[in-house]
């Protein structure tokens, strides 16, 4: 076989190798992009959605003792979802009551049925956000079996030392014959691909919450203690909240 076939041989042989190696690391960081975005995307639904739905349930209780109560029956940690800073700001109020309707013929009927409504509402929410959380929670499965797997049919110092022996005149991007020895080990270290951090290391893991109809008796207790203390005139001015929200929303 003459030298110069040899070396294109060689050369075909490196690149084709190269082609695979680099191409199946470039998928799996496309799918860790992919599973960054998701992250990214579920995060601002349990910003949005259910934090409003949790804010509008604390604006109603509004005091400590009931909101905790509140947390506790509902298995919800009051690290990551409850700061009392927010649940007396007349604009956060006015934000997150936005187009929210009463409901009722009594003052307490209205007040009740708000809170009704928004524990209603946020059992759905974390109901679709548990399935936002299965999906990523399969992504990162697949590609933490996706990174075994390149490890499996990818050994670097295997690769590296087939190429050298392959002959040291033919290069192909980076990677040529002549290795030093611990070269190989050492760009195995810098080529290193890192599994996806646990999802719970970026967004909590939230339980199911008692449906409504198990938990009504409960609200209702609560929102007569709410009622008294500063529902009442909640309710009377809630016309008012609602010109400021279109007032300050525009």
């Amino acid at each position: 076989m003459c030298p110069d076939f040899k070396d294109l041989l060689a050369f075909e042989i490196k690149k084709e190798i190269a082609d695979r190696y680099f191409g199946f690391r470039k998928l799996i960081e496309e799918d860790k992009l992919d599973l960054a975005d998701k992250i990214k995307q579920d995060s601002f639904f349990l910003q949005k959605r259910i934090s409003f739905d949790l804010l509008r349930i604390f604006i109603l209780l509004r005091d400590e003792d009931l909101i905790l109560a509140f947390l506790d029956a509902a298995h919800l940690d009051k690290k990551n979802f409850y700061d009392p800073r927010f649940t007396k700001v007349e604009t956060i109020t006015a934000r997150v009551f936005q187009g929210v309707p009463l409901r009722g013929w009594w003052k307490f009927a209205k007040f009740k049925n708000l809170l009704y409504d928004a524990y209603d509402r946020l059992t759905i929410h974390i109901e679709q956000y548990r399935g936002k959380i299965k999906e990523i929670t399969e992504l990162k499965n697949t590609i933490d079996m996706e990174i075994k797997q390149f490890y499996q049919q990818n050994d670097l110092g295997s690769i590296l030392h087939f190429i050298n022996a392959l002959g040291n005149t033919t290069k192909v991007g980076d990677m040529e014959g002549g290795l030093e020895t611990g070269l190989a080990a050492d760009l195995d270290h810098k080529m290193h691909i890192d599994p996806p951090l646990p999802i719970e290391h970026f967004l909590p893991v939230i339980e199911p919450l008692p449906p409504l109809r198990r938990l009504r008796s409960q609200l209702r207790k609560w929102a007569q203690p709410a009622y008294k203390r500063h529902g009442k005139v909640f309710i009377e001015t809630y016309p008012v909240h609602q010109a400021y929200i279109r007032e300050h929303t525009r």
